[in-house]
């Protein structure tokens, strides 16, 4: 849609209007305005999948691996189709723009939601962000490249105040959503930070360099109330606050262009920007219809298990995988992540998915008919309980599977009820006189003991369990974090014995406070296994098996939204379960269900080490591939991995002061540990396949000219015994440079396929911004000239070749 079209519709509204279109018209949807053909928009969170409007369990979602696992991949067509599968998601919601991809980096390990972000490399993260954003947006859905910028960890992130140089800025933090604007993103999202003193929905960084300099023509939304002022966000190149209806852009705004503050014309430019993308989403009439096709739900979950595999990351290999179904009799798997794996990260991205195949049912789906599966579930990992849900609780009323949800005014009296299907309700209904939600359910106990019985939520609330009070409090908020407030309400826990398998009526209240949200949420647990009797059931099996597999995680509690992580120990007794288990049985092998980096002490002691990060819906059948051989593991590392914390160089989340100095400067990751002069556990790019390769020659250019791209050819050889995928990468290093550098910094990679013996021949470009530097001095790009060091290998620890490339000045 041209500008010309675009200001004959901006000229027939008045300043009311305009203002109202700046302003979400309720959470999710942005305002309309009938009398220029604007419908609506509808917004949904990804990037996992697309919820669409509610958090409604009744209403599932197709779920695809955590972000992490994508930038695993290292597959820019397969990504690409899995951000063709959220628009067609999104279409069949009724969604038009997806509130994906996050572009935010692994700056530290310890960021609580790593499993959001792709990688801690730039160049890495832009690929990959790059090529989500051109399958979700090829089909006429608007993708979101969030959360501009610096807002890397958790901690405070309502008000930290980042601070980082021009220079790291330019090259590490903002250079990724530099490639995303390349890639044609329809929206970039304004984070809750400040960098360099100023708030990012008013920063100056959203008019230069994201509209000026690189030619950003889509919206800048905020990140849902992050808008806290008028004036200020008013006058910057910020074009819409969500959500809606209430935000400082309302009466304020109208006010502020009134009294001289705002001018009218900030104002129809962030005006002409949402009528673009409105056009661009068939928002506007004439209507068009969305280029999406039909997809059988067998195809869904073909790409979904296929992405699994895809984005696996094989660690360490003795030669256990992938298991001989021929050789086995019996398989042990052992570990509570096995029965219940963590398939997304927690906070505003979660879906909810109806068909999640577990990796204990992918295995005994796999060796039905061919070997006798054995499961221990070990000691329990030591998270606090789950919510109630169909598998434990019928309706008390109905006797159907699920809870009951009222909704109850001041005197007690009903005003709304209905049957749903999780004691987690993050939006029940609130008719007018809405004073308490109540939550009740009839749980059918499987086993004796003291069970332990929890509520979240914020304000009094109140537990009984068969009339007796567990608990009666005020639990007030102590944070206004979104994330927290309306999605991971605190659980605040009490314990109590029951006797039998008797049904006990379960009863959750939780009084309604202004600014404090509705989320309401029951959970329970069972009693806990002996620890040491759980270790020796599991030993027993794996001893008695040909072969074990052991799943271990963290929980939801450990990595999701609004918090940063602790710590980098998986927790509970996990590690003493794998050492043990790995003791009886040398063919072990260990599969890590992490959406980011863990601790992982006995690595070596194990058979095999799979990482899995967060799979999505089908987990179990996506890692059966691999451990019995019909996939290769297809992922690399996108992050460093430490042996512990304390090996990390760059770790701090914490602000001082409000501040969070990025004194590491260009440092972060992969380049962190090289300036260090550390050894992880596993370097950036590491991953290991079911076959082996010889690097044979390279042909790289002994010259290039400044600004300009090269291309780097590697021959290699399959010399295993069964095809296989190579990931070649390429890595540059300025020794002598006369500004500072990373000792060496990735530069490109390309991935090949190739069947036993064969031998091929992988390009690999290396793009110009490998070879340009930020001059602070300058305020603009620079190409040193003079000679580079050129690497080429499996990982960044694993180099074949290495030769010289000399630039010609500009």
């Amino acid at each position: 849609m041209d500008d010309g079209t675009l200001d004959r519709l901006i000229g027939r509204l008045s300043l009311g209007q305009k203002v109202r279109l700046l302003t979400g018209a309720t959470t999710w949807r942005t305002a309309g305005e009938p009398g220029i053909g604007l419908r609506e928009m509808v917004t949904s969170d990804g990037p996992a999948g697309v919820r669409g409007e509610a958090w409604d369990e009744r209403r599932t979602s197709v779920l695809l691996p955590s972000a992490s696992a994508l930038g695993a991949m290292w597959d820019e067509e397969l990504v690409e189709r899995l951000g063709g599968l959220l628009a067609t998601e999104a279409a069949r919601k009724g969604v038009d723009v997806v509130l994906a991809p996050t572009l935010n980096l692994h700056r530290s390990p310890l960021g609580g939601r790593h499993f959001e972000c792709f990688s801690e490399d730039p160049e890495l993260t832009g690929r990959t962000g790059a090529a989500l954003i051109r399958g979700i947006q090829a089909l006429g859905v608007a993708a979101t490249a969030k959360h501009y910028v610096g807002n890397d960890s958790e901690t405070d992130r309502l008000t930290v105040d980042v601070r980082a140089s021009e220079r790291a800025l330019r090259e590490v933090y903002l250079a990724p959503f530099e490639a995303a604007v390349e890639a044609g993103v329809w929206l970039v999202m304004a984070g809750y930070n400040a960098v360099g003193g100023t708030t990012m929905t008013a920063s100056p960084l959203l008019a230069e360099p994201l509209k000026g300099e690189w030619g950003f023509d889509g919206v800048a939304v905020s990140d849902w109330a992050a808008v806290r002022t008028t004036e200020e966000t008013g006058r910057a190149a910020l074009d819409l606050a969500m959500p809606g209806p209430d935000s400082p852009w309302g009466a304020s705004l109208v006010r502020a262009v009134k009294d001289g503050l705002v001018a009218e014309e900030a104002v129809d430019g962030k005006v002409r920007r949402l009528l673009r993308l409105a056009g661009r989403v068939g928002a506007l009439e004439p209507r068009r219809p969305r280029r999406v096709p039909a997809t059988a739900s067998r195809d869904t979950r073909a790409l979904l298990r296929r992405a699994v595999s895809a984005g696996s990351v094989l660690l360490r290999n003795s030669d256990v995988l992938p298991l001989d179904i021929a050789g086995l009799s019996t398989v042990a798997v052992v570990g509570v992540h096995a029965a219940s794996p963590r398939v997304q990260g927690g906070g505003s991205a979660g879906v909810f998915s109806s068909d999640v195949v577990t990796p204990l049912a992918g295995v005994r789906a796999r060796l039905r008919g061919r070997a006798r599966v054995v499961y221990e579930p070990g000691p329990a990992p030591g998270f606090p309980p789950a919510p109630l849900d169909t598998d434990r609780c019928t309706d008390p009323e109905s006797g159907a599977p699920g809870v009951l949800l009222r909704v109850l005014d001041a005197a007690g009296r009903q005003l709304h009820a209905e049957h749903r299907l999780s004691g987690r309700q993050l939006e029940p209904d609130l008719p007018p006189g809405a004073h308490t939600v109540e939550i009740r359910a009839v749980l059918h106990p499987r086993q004796p003991g003291e069970w332990t019985f929890g509520v979240g939520g914020f304000g009094r609330m109140t537990l009984t369990v068969d009339d007796r009070m567990l608990l009666d409090g005020e639990f007030p908020g102590d944070t206004d974090d979104p994330a927290v407030v309306h999605v991971n309400p605190p659980l605040h826990t009490a314990r109590t014995v029951l006797t039998g398998r008797r049904p006990v009526h379960v009863v959750a209240r939780r009084e309604l406070v202004p600014g404090r949200g509705r989320a309401t949420v029951v959970a329970a647990a069972p009693p806990e296994p002996d620890p040491a009797t759980a270790v020796r059931d599991a030993v027993r099996a794996a001893r008695e098996a040909d072969a074990a597999i052991v799943v271990v995680g963290t929980t939801e509690h450990s990595e999701t939204e609004g918090y940063d992580r602790a710590g980098l120990s998986l927790g509970g007794h996990q590690d003493e379960l794998v050492r043990a288990v790995a003791a009886a049985n040398p063919r072990t092998v260990v599969v890590v269900n992490s959406g980011g980096p863990v601790e992982l002490p006995w690595h070596r002691e194990a058979g095999a080490v799979l990482l899995t990060w967060f799979p999505g819906q089908e987990a179990g059948a996506g890692l059966a591939d691999v451990l019995f051989g019909l996939a290769e593991p297809g992922g690399r590392l996108p992050t460093t991995w430490a042996a512990s914390l304390a090996d990390a160089p760059v770790t701090r989340t914490r602000p001082v002061d409000g501040r969070l100095d990025y004194a590491e400067g260009l440092h972060i990751g992969h380049r962190a540990w090289l300036r260090a002069g550390g050894e992880p556990a596993y370097w950036f790019g590491h991953g290991l396949g079911y076959t082996t390769w010889e690097y044979a020659s390279v042909e790289a250019p002994a010259h290039v000219a400044a600004g300009e791209p090269f291309t780097v050819r590697v021959t290699v050889r399959n010399t295993g015994t069964r095809a296989g995928r190579e990931v070649v990468q390429v890595y540059l290093a300025r020794p002598d440079s006369a500004v500072e550098r990373p000792v060496r910094w990735f530069a490109g990679y390309a991935a090949l396929r190739a069947e036993a013996g064969r031998t091929v021949c992988a390009e690999v470009v290396v793009g110009r911004r490998a070879l340009r530097h930020w001059s602070e001095t300058d305020h603009g790009w620079v190409t040193e000239a003079g000679t580079y060091r050129l690497m080429v290998g499996r990982s960044l620890g694993d180099t074949r070749w290495e030769g010289r490339v000399t630039v010609s000045g500009p």
